[in-house]
């Protein structure tokens, strides 16, 4: 089977309910970058950073897999499917995605702050769990803190990542705006031969001269039918 590659960001979340980060209505436009989403921020008011995650949490609760979820996850009967993704949300695996990177964290994890990558002290939570607060600790005796990856932290699966994308006999790009790195970089390392596809109804700057991009201007669940019949010649996707 091809092995097909994808690189989500947070407009894919957008028809399942989710705030992209940088959009109109984004995350960040609720509170500072620097408050909620930096080491120095947590270790400024750890409160305010779990209660803001404690929200977030929340608010996947409401939320479900779309149409471009389901359709990516679908894909797996056709081709070798890994997906590698800047979100935090969980929608691709309850989607039914077998293979997901996340190169930010998982929102509904939460770890040690003393060795935030450490495993061992890797928890999945619960929906019961999902209020995390201060006083609530890891095995090793630290805060739990959530499995996020914030500003100015190593991004610790982009190695893992870089190799699946090496690897790519199709390389599928949906719903990020390629500003955030090393993320955006992934595709320098796509082989100079393999097909590139860009899902995403608003104009994305893509600096590279190496590729020639077959660009879908479509939200998530149109542009994935659309890649969908341009991959596997389906009518109703």
């Amino acid at each position: 089977m091809k092995k097909l590659v994808v690189l989500s960001g947070a407009g894919i979340s957008v028809e399942s309910g989710g705030s992209t980060f940088r959009g109109a209505n984004g995350l960040w436009g609720k509170y500072p970058i620097e408050q909620v989403a930096t080491p120095e921020g947590y270790a400024s008011d750890p409160e305010l950073v779990l209660n803001f995650y404690n929200d977030m949490r929340r608010q996947l609760l409401t939320s479900s897999p779309n149409k471009g979820h389901k359709l990516i996850a679908e894909l797996e009967k056709e081709f070798n499917v890994t997906v590698v993704t800047q979100n935090i949300d969980d929608l691709h695996e309850r989607a039914g995605s077998s293979r997901v990177i996340h190169l930010h964290g998982e929102l509904t994890k939460v770890c040690s702050s003393y060795s935030p990558y450490d495993q061992r002290y890797v928890k999945e939570l619960s929906p019961d769990e999902y209020n995390i607060k201060v006083g609530d600790l890891a095995p090793d005796g630290s805060q739990y803190r959530p499995y996020i990856v914030w500003y100015g932290e190593a991004v610790p699966k982009i190695d893992e990542a870089i190799n699946y994308v090496q690897e790519a006999d199709i390389f599928l790009i949906i719903g990020t705006s390629l500003n955030v790195y090393p993320a955006a970089g992934l595709l320098s390392y796509v082989p100079f031969k393999t097909p590139v596809y860009l899902v995403d109804p608003n104009e994305v700057t893509v600096n590279t001269n190496h590729h020639q991009i077959h660009v879908i201007r479509k939200v998530a669940s149109e542009g994935m039918s659309e890649l969908v019949r341009l991959l596997t010649g389906q009518t109703n996707a």
